[in-house]
């Protein structure tokens, strides 16, 4: 059979999925600008059997990789991205970052180690595959808007029938495989809201208009957003991230700025954060008598796991009975927003979840300058993709 094939090449492999994992580590390079990884990643496969790869797709770095069958089938994606972020490292890894400020604190560079080599051991049995598998090499999922959506408008969708995405996960156990279907990962959105009044002397308030007191009031009001118009079966989080109100203890600021993150987890909601958050801001112009300018973006969108997909994804899970899974489970909605959610917009997919809790015990949340990966998820990922292409191609 295919899968078991592509399982015993993958154990001989496993070393080098860690080699390039920790080149990578040692080398990142942040959301559009990685420039040297891509270059990696299209040297990679000038010695592999693969059909084509296409570099520099859609504008942005991004690499697409075809793997056609000897057989007619589905044709199958499976994606991977490879940026990294602003981040000094403080893991104390040999192969920690070498460039300062930049680090993978989010196991982007596992993602692309495991999937270079189940690229290259997928083309060497690809007289046994039936259908096409086109391997997506992704930058740019941590910026908005993202490099999945340049990807898409070149094309990369064109006469896919499901995509399939892994990302690894320092708060989940080792071991472990996740999976949910429907709505599974919060969309976001992202406001920034300036505080015009008129400053003027703090011993002499009533000839000025405090933008801080304005920008206060905000502060405070939208936080009864989630608790007074969200329903509470719902998700949803407005966080001020920001306010920029800095001045002299005794000057009254004539201008503010304000920045919020917004997750939800259904468009219905989103809308509804929306427009309570442009009604306070235009709130206060009448209360306060000051000029409020809202910028609103609304950039990754709720992340949808097609439940027919994601039962197959489960199925052939736990059918493969990888020797280093002890279980595959549903978990629960995922606060973080991801730029996969793009694709499922377009094509029935699934985005799965790769236990990494490293071996010290000690996890570290994504994005956070200790963090790290239990090296073990790296041949669990690429087996647990490897069984789920199987299963679709067999």
């Amino acid at each position: 059979m295919l899968a078991n094939e592509l399982m015993k090449k993958l154990d001989e492999k496993k070393d080098r999925i860690i080699e390039i994992r920790r080149y990578l580590h040692e080398h990142p390079e942040l959301s559009f600008h990685e420039e040297q990884t891509a270059n990696y990643i299209a040297d990679f496969y000038k010695n592999v059997p693969v059909d084509s790869v296409e570099t520099n797709f859609g504008g942005e770095r991004g690499i697409v990789v075809t793997i056609k069958g000897s057989k007619p089938g589905k044709t199958i994606a499976i994606r991977a991205d490879f940026d990294a972020l602003p981040i000094k490292e403080e893991t104390g890894l040999p192969f920690a970052s070498k460039n300062e400020g930049v680090m993978h604190a989010c196991g982007h560079d596992g993602h692309t180690a495991y999937m270079l080599i189940l690229a290259e051991t997928i083309a060497e049995v690809k007289d046994q595959l039936k259908g096409t598998i086109r391997v997506i090499h992704q930058p740019a999922e941590e910026t908005p808007p993202g490099g999945a959506i340049g990807m898409i408008k070149a094309g990369v969708l064109d006469g896919v029938d499901a995509i399939l995405g892994i990302h690894v996960m320092s708060n989940m156990k080792t071991g472990h495989i996740y999976y949910r279907s429907g709505n599974t990962q919060t969309g976001r959105s992202y406001f920034k809201l300036l505080i015009q009044g008129k400053g003027g002397h703090g011993s002499s308030p009533h000839l000025a208009n405090d933008a801080i007191v304005a920008g206060s009031a905000f502060v405070m009001n939208i936080q009864t957003i989630v608790s007074r118009r969200i329903n509470p079966f719902d998700t949803a989080s407005v966080t001020i991230g920001s306010f920029d109100g800095k001045g002299s203890f005794n000057v009254i600021k004539d201008a503010v700025t304000i920045e919020g993150d917004v997750r939800t987890m259904s468009p219905e909601t989103r809308e509804v954060v929306e427009r309570e958050v442009h009604a306070f801001a235009e709130g206060l112009e009448k209360t306060y008598g000051v000029k409020a300018t809202l910028e609103y973006k609304n950039d990754y969108p709720v992340l949808y796991n097609d439940p027919e997909v994601t039962e197959q994804v489960r199925q052939a899970l736990e059918q493969a009975s990888i020797p280093e899974v002890e279980a595959v489970l549903e978990t629960r909605p995922q606060p973080p927003s991801e730029d996969f959610a793009y694709y499922l917009e377009k094509v029935p997919g699934c985005f799965f979840y790769v236990g990494a809790i490293p071996e010290s015990g000690e996890a570290f949340p994504h994005h956070h300058p200790k963090f790290d990966i239990n090296e073990k998820s790296l041949i669990i990922s690429a087996k647990a993709m490897a069984s789920v292409v199987a299963s679709y191609c067999e």
